[in-house]
C-alpha cells in the first residue's frame, strides 16, 4: 500500500490563528480577531495565497497583492510570510506514526499545497522527509488541491493506481475529491484517530495489549 499524507496540519503543524497573534498584536486583540484575520489573510487557501500555493506569484508579488487587498502594510505582510517556516514544525504523533506505517513496510509519498519558499525549507530542515519515497509539492506542478488534476499527476508521479493509496488529510474537501477518484482517503483530525482509521483499512495491525 502507498500511504499518503498532506503536511500541514498533518505532518507539521499549522496554526493560522496562532500566527496572526504573534505577528500582528496591535490589530489581533481576541480569539475572533485572530480567526478573521487568518481567513482573510490566507483566504482559505485560496485567491493571493492560492496563487502562491501554485507557484504562480514569488513571495514579493505576495506581500504587495496581500498588502493592497487586506490594507496591512507590507511589512506586516511580510512578517508573517517570515513567519510561517518556524510555524511548521513537526508534529510528534504523526512522525510516530509515520514510523509505525514504515515498518508496517508500507511505502510513502505526500501531497502538500506548499509555496516554493517553504518547501525548498521543509526539504533543507528535516532529514525525516527522506523517509518518503516520493512527493509532490502544489508549487513545483502549478497545481493545488482539490484540483483533481492534481491527484492524477501524484497517481502517474507515484506510479499508482487510485485502490492502492490511502490520503490522509486534514481538509475535509480533498480527502471528498480523493474518494471520488478512487482513492482510499481518511480525514485526518490527530495521529491517534488517523491510526485508528488506518486499521479498520488493514494498513496497520492493532496493537496487542500487553
Amino acid at each position: 500500500m502507498k500511504v499518503v499524507f498532506d503536511f500541514g496540519g498533518v505532518v507539521f503543524r499549522w496554526r493560522p490563528e496562532v500566527l496572526m497573534r504573534q505577528c500582528l498584536p496591535t490589530r489581533v486583540q481576541s480569539r475572533e480577531d485572530a480567526t478573521l484575520w487568518a481567513a482573510r489573510f490566507f483566504q482559505h487557501d485560496a485567491g493571493d495565497w492560492g496563487e502562491f500555493d501554485r507557484g504562480a506569484v514569488d513571495a514579493d508579488e505576495l506581500v504587495e497583492r496581500v498588502a493592497r487587498r487586506t490594507g496591512l502594510s507590507r511589512e506586516e505582510v511580510q512578517r508573517v510570510v517570515d513567519a510561517v517556516p518556524d510555524e511548521l514544525e513537526p508534529i510528534a504523533p504523526t512522525l510516530a506514526l509515520i514510523g509505525r506505517i514504515k515498518e508496517a513496510g508500507h511505502r510513502l509519498y505526500f501531497l502538500s499545497n506548499m509555496p516554493a519558499p517553504y518547501a525548498a525549507e521543509l526539504r533543507r530542515r528535516h532529514r525525516f522527509l527522506e523517509w518518503f519515497d516520493d512527493g509532490v509539492f502544489s508549487s513545483e506542478v502549478r497545481l493545488i488541491k482539490p484540483d483533481p488534476s492534481i491527484f492524477q499527476t501524484a497517481l502517474q508521479r507515484f506510479r499508482a493506481q487510485p485502490r492502492d493509496c490511502v490520503f490522509l488529510d486534514d481538509h475535509p474537501r480533498n480527502v471528498e475529491v480523493a474518494r471520488e477518484l478512487g482513492w482510499q482517503a481518511v480525514h485526518f483530525v490527530d495521529a491517534a484517530q488517523a491510526a485508528l482509521a488506518l486499521e479498520d483499512l488493514g494498513v496497520l495491525r492493532t496493537p496487542r495489549a500487553s
